[in-house]
């Protein structure tokens, strides 16, 4: 998955969204939505950083609750990562698949990850 993960990053670098969704789409054809599961907790993961501790973490979004669905939903997989919750996670997924907004989620998770490793990098 981290090849999947990193052929997402590479085309959200890019700025070519629908290279994004096509790399995600292409991952849920060979291993299904759990497929794709895995690459977000990936895309998660950049974004927390290797030295960032894991549990009881309380991440500051201000503003969160006027932000989009896609954008909330980011911030709390994110967050759900952050506190190792896999259930939380789970759950986020599976609803933003139920409510067939899932390909936005990811994209703004895949483009928001970019957003970190400029930020890092600038």
């Amino acid at each position: 998955m981290l090849d999947d993960a990193a052929d997402v990053l590479r085309s959200a670098l890019a700025g070519d969204a629908d290279a994004v969704v096509g790399a995600f789409d292409a991952v849920v054809d060979r291993a299904g939505l759990n497929g794709a599961y895995e690459v977000a907790w990936c895309l998660a993961a950049t974004m927390v950083g290797d030295g960032a501790p894991r549990g009881a973490c309380a991440l500051d979004f201000p503003d969160i609750d006027l932000a989009g669905y896609d954008a909330r939903w980011v911030a709390r997989f994110v967050s759900a990562y952050a506190n190792a919750d896999i259930d939380t996670g789970e759950a986020l997924f599976g609803a933003a698949a139920a409510d067939g907004l899932l390909p936005d989620c990811l994209l703004t998770l895949a483009g928001s990850t970019v957003a970190t490793l400029r930020h890092r990098a600038g």
